[in-house]
């Protein structure tokens, strides 16, 4: 078994974190993730778009930030657990916690810290005949390497951000690249749809409204993709890739039987410290709920920090805190 100061479930970006703001204070980390990489949904499904909300950084890609936090946590050592489900919590504040996962490996812990994002994500699939039996051979659901798609025949389906961004990023690296969407506007951004609209005038995508995937074909691999309109029919049209981008359903799996507040499929958590209703548990980032919250990266960022300070009196119950600033103190490596 292993045995660490705090047990972090979730090792996506505010899961990372936290182990940066608990090192600050001497306390050693174990991260568990059912991915099996770090990053959360940032590497999972979006690791080549930008994000513009990151103090200091005007524009940095997803995958970026976390490659970022992983050298700024590297001085403390953090361990993990990857690509393993966590299934059970046992113990209590007093006496220390046993994290446990469905394969079976335990981590022995005085605290508790659930970074889980929204849970864990589950593709919304279309109705469309044999899908499954195309996955992992021409249907994905996301987008973990532009570069896969070089130079191939890529149909895209969907009307949200995605489906938009993915469409104009894949138009300057696919050899063709066709957007099918059963609407005339889009859900997406304005500026994104505005760049669709004129990839298609320009003759750079093809644009296909008012329609449905129907049917798809191949012979071990993705072939061709049936498409359906009130008007015109059926169109087929050769596909090397379909990608199917109608959002992610997140589901919160067994962190809804660890007895935690449970409130509109998030936890409850006091805003001082973001403990949870369960003494030496707390839980932060898009996992959590309280009045007012915002799913940012950066409130997350903040609710690691406080959480931290907030972890050290079960971590060190004999020891008085002392707050410092890191242009003071530095950084102290384990």
């Amino acid at each position: 078994m292993h045995t660490t100061d705090i047990c972090v479930i979730g090792a996506g970006p505010v899961g990372l974190f936290s182990v940066f703001e608990a090192g600050l204070l001497k306390m050693r980390c174990h991260l568990m993730d059912a991915l099996p990489q770090v990053g959360g949904q940032l590497s999972e499904i979006y690791p080549q778009k930008p994000i513009y909300d990151i103090p200091g950084y005007p524009e940095v890609k997803a995958q970026q930030l976390v490659d970022n936090l992983m050298q700024q946590i590297a001085p403390f050592q953090p361990s993990f657990t990857l690509g393993e489900r966590v299934a059970q919590i046992q113990g209590n504040a007093a006496d220390g916690f046993t994290v446990t996962t469905g394969d079976g490996t335990a981590v022995s812990c005085k605290v508790i810290v659930i970074a889980g994002g929204l849970g864990c994500f589950e593709p919304r699939k279309p109705v469309i005949e044999r899908l499954e039996d195309f996955e992992g051979k021409g249907v994905s659901y996301i987008v973990k390497d532009p570069e896969l798609f070089r130079d191939k025949e890529i149909i895209l389906a969907g009307g949200g951000d995605s489906a938009l961004d993915w469409t104009i990023l894949l138009s300057g690296i696919a050899a063709k690249v066709t957007l099918v969407h059963r609407g005339d506007t889009f859900r997406g951004a304005p500026d994104s749809a505005e760049k669709v609209f004129r990839l298609a005038k320009d003759g750079k995508i093809g644009l296909v409204l008012k329609s449905n995937i129907s049917r798809i074909e191949g012979n071990g691999h993705l072939k061709n993709v049936h498409i359906t309109d009130d008007k015109n029919g059926v169109s087929i049209l050769n596909a090397d890739h379909l990608i199917p981008l109608f959002g992610l359903s997140p589901k919160l799996g067994p962190i809804a039987d660890w007895g935690l507040q449970i409130e509109k499929s998030a936890i409850a958590v006091q805003t001082t410290d973001y403990a949870t209703n369960i003494p030496g548990i707390y839980a932060i980032g898009d996992i959590n709920t309280y009045p007012g919250k915002l799913k940012l990266i950066l409130c997350g960022f903040h609710e690691a920090a406080m959480m931290a300070q907030s972890a050290f009196r079960y971590v060190y119950p004999d020891q008085r805190l002392s707050f410092k600033y890191t242009t003071v103190n530095g950084i102290h490596s384990f």
